[in-house]
């Protein structure tokens, strides 16, 4: 009776889940439409204006001034960070990544997906030393966006292929926040890294005592970001840092990481995440030529996407089979794995922030915003179209 109540309580969240991750991709859809609509509108100027308007956030005597846009991808995608460390950590603890027999297939799959859409953009773009920081921006897939696309499918689409597209997009998180952590933090100002680790510290115990409230961990988190800002290391990586110290249960049995998760749920997928894809993904279209979509900036970020994670999810479940290591999920078939390899090429959100921390160069960001929409709409349209041939509405 236990093992029955806990399986049925671990399906609602992800029914949960998935029903709110699919309703948030749509809502981003619309945002990035809209973006894409002012920025070519007579709207432009003001849209460009209003991102690039100077914010002072001041206490004390001591503050920070940044513009609009980067207080959206430095300040609230902070947020977006802290959920995706919390699913990452209940995944790790409790769900689907939780053992090896669970893990083995989304892992060599989210790996083949991280490194061959890296290599395919490097091999387009050998040549261009100046594009060799985007290799990391066709590795990521956006699970809200890949889900929203997936509820369009309704019941031709198994839940067992959405948990397997979640449990990939979670170790595509990972890997990610690796990869930001490693290569994106330029420099390092070791007085402030030192003080957000003793803030980091703080927070730990707080979590070993397993305190409910939420109180602690709100301010402690602020500060973490602040001295992380102030550090060089990208700020977003506090709210990671913050959501490992957030405990499983409190000393009451209450599950606080989970109701965190599912508090912040909804001001993410229909806040946050929408917000930053208004403010990134408006992209100048009217002037733009075949041959802008041929350079091999916005080339090698769309080949990676549609045909690097083709080839690495596709390839290394193959081998991971046929090896042993991981088997298919029942009623799951090679073709829906292909269709689901073309969804994960949908890397909008995480593609276009690891743009924005690889370029600063005006025409290298409007590149990467074109190589990763032009990407992210063939993907879509291709998984879409494969998965309807591959699956059958359900009675």
């Amino acid at each position: 009776m236990v093992v029955q109540n806990a399986v049925e309580t671990t399906g609602k969240y992800l029914r949960d889940f998935l029903k709110a991750e699919s309703a948030g991709g749509i809502v981003l859809m619309v945002a990035a439409f809209l973006a894409l609509v002012v920025a070519n509108s007579s709207l432009s100027d003001w849209y460009l204006n209003t991102l690039a308007t100077p914010v002072v956030f001041t206490v004390g005597g001591t503050g920070i001034e940044k513009s609009a846009l980067l207080w959206i991808n430095d300040g609230l995608m902070a947020l977006f960070f802290f959920l995706v460390g919390l699913e990452v950590k209940r995944e790790v603890l409790t769900g689907q990544l939780s053992s090896w027999k669970q893990a083995s297939l989304p892992l060599f799959a989210a790996i083949g997906g991280m490194a061959l859409p890296a290599l395919v953009f490097l091999g387009i773009n050998w040549n261009e030393p100046e594009n060799l920081a985007g290799w990391a921006i066709p590795a990521a897939t956006d699970i809200a966006f890949a889900l929203g696309i997936l509820a369009l499918l309704g019941s031709r689409v198994p839940v067992a292929l959405k948990a397997l597209l979640l449990a990939i997009a979670v170790i595509d998180d990972i890997g990610a926040i690796a990869i930001i952590a490693l290569f994106y933090t330029p420099g390092v100002q070791t007085d402030m890294l030192l003080s957000a680790a003793v803030v980091f510290v703080a927070l730990l115990l707080v979590g070993r005592v397993k305190i409910g409230s939420r109180i602690p961990y709100v301010i402690l988190g602020v500060i973490l970001w602040y001295f992380v800002l102030k550090s060089g290391v990208h700020a977003t990586l506090a709210g990671v840092a913050l959501a490992m110290t957030i405990p499983l249960h409190d000393r009451n049995g209450e599950k606080v990481l989970e109701h965190m998760e599912h508090g912040l749920h909804p001001w993410v997928a229909f806040l946050v995440v929408p917000i930053f894809a208004f403010a990134n993904a408006g992209v100048g279209l009217l002037d733009i030529e075949v041959s802008s979509l041929l350079a091999p900036l916005p080339l090698g970020i769309a080949m990676g996407l549609v045909v690097g994670k083709q080839i690495g999810i596709v390839g290394f479940a193959w081998i991971a089979e046929k090896t042993g290591i991981a088997t298919l999920p029942e009623g799951i078939s090679w073709m829906q794995i292909w269709g689901l390899s073309l969804i994960a090429g949908i890397g909008f959100t995480m593609s276009l922030f690891i743009g924005n921390l690889a370029f600063v160069s005006p025409e290298q960001i409007a590149a990467v915003k074109l190589g990763v929409l032009s990407g992210s709409l063939v993907a879509a349209l291709g998984g879409v179209f494969i998965l309807r041939a591959a699956s059958k509405p359900a009675a």
